[in-house]
């Protein structure tokens, strides 16, 4: 079935639909919130809340990019709002009373590479990861990245290439193990 036909007929609130559109483009939006969150809760959480807004808004769709250009810019709309309301609520925790009289053993051994590689790619700016992973990891094109961020094509090859140079630089001492 085509996209417009299927689209017009979750427009009508048509169950089968509407299931059809969402099995369609869950698996993409969950590991797309799953790359930037790295909580599969949260992930999740993120994904229900796309498909939340899109079905509500899918009258708004124009059919000017891709359905699932558009899920993903609705996707990094909700992750990115929602990864700052996290943020605020773990400033606003406290330390449990006490804590700091557990003793904390010194780390001398250098964590593994995937360790390291993790934690680069969570220290890259917000544009950069975002870019990053929709990339590299989840295989979107430029084009695609650019429709969903609201950027053009050569700002999302941009970036990905400081993300690269950034990550080479925060992972230069494993550069041997990798020949």
């Amino acid at each position: 079935m085509d996209q417009p036909d299927l689209i017009a007929r979750a427009l009508a609130r048509e169950p089968v639909a509407e299931r059809e559109l969402y099995e369609a483009h869950v698996d993409r939006i969950y590991r797309l919130a799953y790359r930037m969150t790295g909580d599969s809760e949260l992930a999740a959480d993120y994904c229900q809340e796309t498909f939340i807004r899109a079905f509500e808004h899918l009258a708004t769709f124009r059919g000017e990019s891709r359905l699932s250009t558009w899920l993903t810019s609705i996707a990094i709309s909700v992750i990115y709002n929602g990864q700052r309301k996290v943020k605020r609520l773990r400033l606003r925790e406290t330390d449990i009373e006490g804590a700091h009289m557990i003793p904390v053993g010194t780390r001398h051994a250098e964590p593994d590479l995937k360790e390291r590689l993790g934690h680069a790619i969570d220290r890259l700016p917000e544009g950069y990861r975002t870019v990053f992973l929709m990339h590299d990891v989840e295989g979107y094109t430029h084009d695609e990245i650019g429709s969903a961020l609201g950027i053009r094509e050569g700002t999302s090859k941009a970036q990905l290439s400081r993300a690269r140079a950034k990550l080479r630089e925060s992972l230069a001492e494993f550069a041997g193990e990798w020949i």
